[in-house]
């Protein structure tokens, strides 16, 4: 009985210190959330990422969209909950080594929803002078008077077929 008082507490001590973590200031500004989007996927091989920092991002119901192309070379879309790619891609970050890298952004903003293309370059490791791959991150946001949100991240990867555009890379 006290084994199971013991492990009762330390569940709660753990729920309690998840509940008390402070993000704000990860959303406090348009680059802090941006800033904190590619930092919390971004790691070396083997080290942890901070998904409750991950999911912290999003507004209920937002949604991760990768673009692919199937094996008979279509085009699809794949809609994915933060929970989705975390379960889907979590595992891969972790085990390869993962860094992505904000090149160049382009910023829209109405009222309270701003667009942003984000472009980007992915490297296994922080030592590498080769992307894996790069593309764009067309990221949605919502900023309802106290933080912002992320709505939607849409993606594709740089190919062949589809190069960056000059428009989209850093200017020198």
């Amino acid at each position: 009985m006290k084994k199971l008082l013991f492990i009762a507490f330390v569940m709660s001590l753990s729920l309690t210190a998840q509940e008390t973590t402070d993000y704000s200031k990860n959303v406090s500004t348009l680059d802090s959330t941006i800033a904190s989007l590619y930092s919390v996927i971004s790691g070396d091989k083997g080290e942890a990422r901070n998904w409750e920092l991950f999911k912290h991002l999003f507004q209920k119901d937002a949604k991760l969209i990768p673009t692919w192309k199937n094996p008979k070379g279509e085009t699809k879309v794949r809609y994915m909950s933060p929970d989705d790619y975390i379960n889907s891609s979590g595992k891969w970050l972790v085990e390869n080594g993962f860094h992505e890298v904000e090149l160049n952004r382009e910023v829209q903003t109405f009222g309270n929803i701003t667009h942003v293309f984000s472009t980007y370059e992915a490297y296994q490791s922080k030592a590498d002078k080769t992307p894996l791959m790069s593309g764009i991150n067309s990221i949605q946001l919502f900023n309802d008077g106290n933080r912002w949100w992320i709505i939607n991240i849409y993606w594709m990867q740089e190919s062949d077929e589809f190069p960056i555009p000059e428009a989209y890379l850093p200017k020198n």
